[in-house]
């Protein structure tokens, strides 16, 4: 306490005795530039602020302890706030899994571009299964992870480029245009194309849309054409899978064919 009373002593003799030296002592010039030739011109002085006056000792004694610290603490300097400048998030990630007829699966598109937006690590070249138990060579997206497999044929097999054709099958959880899915209903379907459309009669390997009959899903935009296989749910009634593997073509609509509760097993977009 006493220590803290002659600090701020000192300070009150230092406010009161700056004024008294600036009357004493008037600005003056500092030496000329002739006795230091190398020294820049001399700026003009500006009389020094007197600091603030502290409490007088009378005043001190009525102080705590905590509050003479902080009388004896110099103001902080002003805090500049700038604007800090906006970083920009990156959007950038892995690719949506859906399947548009562009970018990526594009009809120009090649294997190396496929390895440029998923990775080369992620993208190889094998034999995939073909229909009648044959084997074609292609790219697979993902080839470890069934979740997010895909197969692409192309046009030339050599340069592996100009896309043929695409397969969204198995497990994988790829969308096609329009947001067609693995596991779709006819219903659902119809939803999508606007309206019913025709299918072949049910055989060993399930059924094809053989047209779209005019709906949203017979014409796309950037020039493909979507497919789709469909397979009857295995706890339909056998009777009900009899009548729809005897037809040869079924509207989506028909009541048979909902009977078999149908559902999508692969999809297939190609140029």
């Amino acid at each position: 306490m006493r220590l803290g009373l002659v600090v701020l002593s000192l300070a009150v003799a230092v406010a009161v005795g700056l004024p008294a030296l600036a009357q004493q002592w008037p600005d003056s010039p500092g030496p000329s530039a002739q006795q230091w030739p190398d020294a820049p011109k001399a700026q003009p002085k500006t009389r020094p602020k007197a600091p603030p006056r502290r409490p007088a000792p009378d005043d001190v004694e009525e102080l705590t302890p905590g509050q003479i610290e902080r009388a004896q603490e110099p103001d902080p300097p002003p805090s500049k706030s700038k604007a800090q400048p906006k970083t920009a998030t990156s959007s950038s990630g892995p690719p949506a899994r859906t399947v548009a007829c562009s970018g990526a699966f594009a009809r120009d598109s090649s294997h190396i571009r496929l390895a440029q937006v998923f990775g080369p690590n992620n993208v190889i070249f094998d034999a995939v299964d073909g229909p009648d138990s044959s084997k074609l060579p292609a790219s697979i997206l993902f080839p470890k992870d069934p979740a997010r497999r895909l197969e692409v044929l192309w046009t030339n097999e050599s340069s592996r480029s100009g896309t043929q054709l695409i397969v969204i099958n198995g497990r994988s959880n790829w969308s096609g245009p329009r947001g067609l899915k693995l596991g779709l209903q006819l219903t659902a379907l119809e939803k999508i194309n606007g309206k019913p459309f025709k299918l072949t009669g049910f055989g060993q390997d399930g059924s094809t849309v053989a047209g779209w009959e005019g709906g949203a899903l017979s014409k796309l935009a950037g020039g493909c054409q979507v497919g789709l296989r469909l397979v009857a749910d295995r706890r339909a009634p056998d009777d009900a899978r009899s009548k729809v593997a005897a037809a040869k073509e079924l509207m989506s609509n028909d009541a048979g064919l909902r009977a078999v509760r149908a559902t999508v097993a692969e999809i297939l977009i190609g140029y």
